[in-house]
């Protein structure tokens, strides 16, 4: 099989390059220099990271109350507890508490007297947050901002204030049950009492009675140790996270990366520079032949 048709003859391709030299060399210089001025005007960006593990989601009074408890409050956390925690750390109320803390309307530099103000803050917000969970149970919560110090701030703060929405969650759950508890509680000391009253009226001591009235007793004696319970999961102050990481100004730039920006520009320029002398010479050729 004769394979000399199929070679390609490089004696085209230099003679190409050659002709045209002066403007692909022009065109390479230009599209350097644009390239670099316009990578120059980019403002860098900084990536500060801060990671964390969260606890497992064991109430805290079973840990230390409750007897026979298998479960460790220094646990961490499982995958279901990762999968709530990212849930938090990307709720509205930590997006709400970020923008208010750190003035972020101010400081991405939007107006004020935007009807949208608040729509626009967060979609910034959202694009430069990221919470990611790690192949060992761990959340990494990455903030990108121009400034350094800024970035590494709204990291930190994030996994502080994780602590505190977990705590808001668990109070309001911890309230209604202590209530609905210590109502039973009242609701069974009032049967005791009653039935106190009952046996008393009584001439001849009753059995029955005093058998009630044991049962009503330990009833009370388990409900008041739920009650007590619940009441330490109504006032704990605890961490719901173990540090890993803490979030630190980072003292290299993220964002731009100055030289893909220019090796991008002069390549893409050189390339449709070929395109439209290859066009050009084509016509040029159809319109000598036509001749």
């Amino acid at each position: 099989m004769n394979n000399i048709g199929n070679k390609y003859d490089h004696s085209i391709t230099w003679n190409f390059l050659r002709h045209n030299r002066t403007v692909l060399l022009v065109v390479l210089v230009v599209s350097a220099v644009v390239s670099a001025v316009a990578a120059a005007l980019i403002h860098p960006t900084y990536l500060s990271t801060a990671t964390i593990i969260p606890s497992n989601s064991n109430r805290m009074s079973k840990a230390i109350l409750a007897e026979r408890y298998s479960m460790d409050f220094m646990d961490y956390g499982s995958e279901r507890d990762c999968e709530y925690a990212i849930q938090i750390l990307t709720s509205a109320s930590m997006e709400d508490s970020l923008m208010q803390h750190f003035k972020l309307s101010e400081h991405y530099k939007l107006k004020t007297d935007d009807p949208h103000i608040v729509t626009k803050t967060r979609k910034k917000l959202q694009g430069n947050v990221s919470v990611k969970r790690t192949n060992y149970m761990g959340v990494v919560i990455s903030v990108i901002d121009r400034d350094a110090r800024m970035a590494a701030d709204m990291a930190n703060f994030m996994a502080t204030y994780y602590d505190t929405l977990c705590h808001r969650i668990h109070y309001a759950r911890a309230y209604d049950a202590y209530v609905i508890m210590h109502q039973l509680c009242d609701e069974v000391g009032a049967d005791i009492a009653r039935l106190e009253d009952s046996l008393q009226m009584h001439s001849v001591r009753s059995g029955a009675l005093n058998l009630l009235i044991a049962d009503k007793c330990r009833e009370l004696a388990e409900l008041q140790t739920r009650t007590s319970q619940t009441k330490v999961d109504l006032n704990q102050h605890i961490q719901y996270k173990f540090w890993v990481d803490h979030a630190y100004p980072a003292d290299k730039k993220y964002a731009p990366k100055r030289t893909l920006i220019v090796a991008g520009g002069v390549a893409g320029s050189l390339t449709v520079a070929v395109l439209m002398l290859l066009l050009l010479g084509c016509g040029c050729r159809r319109e000598t032949e036509g001749r």
